[in-house]
């Protein structure tokens, strides 16, 4: 803020210094010219005047120009004295544009959140408008921007986003200390369980009458109430029970894995902050402690809304079967994948010694058999000839040869 005021009062001070230099501009002309008759100094007759006099009515005349607001006590009588009233004038209006946008920016920039607020609510009523949403529908939307903004707009996100992981955290915990105090869960427990779950919320506001968590739904999230009342509601209809400050709700399903036992609906506008079923399994897979001690308290309001308590050892057990189930069934398909593994490698076997045995029995069938017991002249001693009629070789000769090469 008084960083604000101080560029503000830079301009000023800058205004009034070009006027100091307009002033002495139109007396000092004039004293160069030896005060014509026709000079404003003459006609005010200020040549013998003390100082000061002489420089107030410069000054007077020169800001008289600059704001646009007249001649002074006489319009300009000389060529002179006119030129010069014209720079003064111009001088005046540049510096006068000057200050409105300086000023304006400054003005804009003293509440920027507040600015940017009002171009949303602008920018929702525009939708609003152009969807032909019910006076209802709309009604709520406003009354849903005044009650979380306040009046200002934030990307919260954005702004914690550009920060260190520790300054985050720190912001964070420093925002959200007034739901860790009225909070008993958090009052005993550790200091580092608290913090991770606290940089994990998710802040939320619901309106009177919004069902913020539906009966028989997959839950998602938990709820930790920062202010508000809400009522757990049955299936009949019937208000089981109400939370308020420091309360917290939806962690059964978490906890189960099961769809939602009852309803909760918003009696007052409720500041929640929750927390996704992703985050909260992380944050007590790292703290058993803390989720037997939110089984237990699920336990007691599993019994209060008349729902079965031993849901959560019964879901325990399930799941023990389920995983030993589970391991059987990988233990019997990697069995099976080894009786096959084992199957195809006797058969890959089998299949080359057969294919040995093959390759045997035809090397053996396939030994040429001599048709002669010498190599002398005979009808079976026909040259071989080729296609021209020309001899290669003797029938005998390529028997001794393959004879040979076995």
């Amino acid at each position: 803020m008084a960083s604000v005021f101080m560029r503000i009062f830079n301009l000023i001070c800058m205004m009034l210094l070009i006027g100091h230099w307009s002033g002495c501009l139109q007396f000092l002309v004039p004293m160069l010219q030896a005060f014509p008759a026709n000079s404003w100094v003459a006609i005010n007759e200020l040549q013998e005047a003390y100082w000061l006099e002489q420089y107030s009515w410069a000054l007077f005349k020169a800001m008289s120009h600059m704001l646009c607001i007249g001649y002074g006590r006489f319009p300009p009588q000389s060529l002179t004295d006119m030129w010069l009233t014209m720079l003064s004038m111009i001088s005046g209006a540049t510096c006068y544009a000057l200050f409105l946008g300086h000023a304006t920016n400054l003005i804009q920039s003293l509440d920027s959140s507040r600015r940017q607020y009002r171009e949303k609510v602008k920018q929702v009523e525009e939708y609003m408008a152009y969807r032909k949403l019910p006076r209802e529908m709309r009604q709520r939307i406003t009354e849903y921007f005044e009650h979380r903004y306040q009046g200002k707009f934030f990307d919260e996100e954005i702004i914690l986003g550009e920060l260190s992981e520790k300054l985050r955290e720190d912001v964070i915990n420093y925002n959200c200390r007034s739901l860790v105090a009225s909070v008993p869960f958090f009052a005993n427990a550790d200091s580092n369980f608290v913090s991770d779950v606290v940089t994990k919320l998710k802040y939320e506001v619901f309106q009177p009458g919004d069902i913020i968590i539906k009966e028989g739904t997959i839950g998602t999230k938990m709820y930790f109430i920062q202010e508000g009342i809400v009522d757990i509601v049955m299936a009949n209809g019937e208000v089981a029970t109400s939370l308020s400050d420091g309360s917290y709700f939806g962690e059964i399903c978490l906890l189960t894995n099961a769809r939602r036992v009852a309803s909760v609906r918003a009696e007052t506008y409720c500041n929640l902050f929750s927390l996704s079923v992703d985050h909260f399994n992380a944050v007590l897979d790292q703290y058993p402690l803390m989720r037997r001690t939110m089984e237990s308290v699920a336990a007691e309001r599993l019994n209060k809304i008349g729902k079965n308590p031993n849901l959560l050892s019964h879901r325990e057990e399930d799941m023990g079967s389920e995983s030993k189930t589970i391991n059987a069934v990988v233990n019997a398909l990697a069995a099976e994948a080894e009786h096959v593994n084992l199957s195809q490698e006797s058969v890959a076997k089998l299949h080359v010694s057969e294919t040995r045995c093959f390759e045997g029995t035809k090397k053996r069938t396939m030994l040429p058999r001599p048709k002669s017991e010498n190599n002398f002249g005979s009808p079976d001693m026909a040259l071989v000839t080729s296609s021209n009629d020309r001899p290669l070789f003797y029938k005998s000769d390529t028997i001794h040869k393959q004879m040979s090469m076995q």
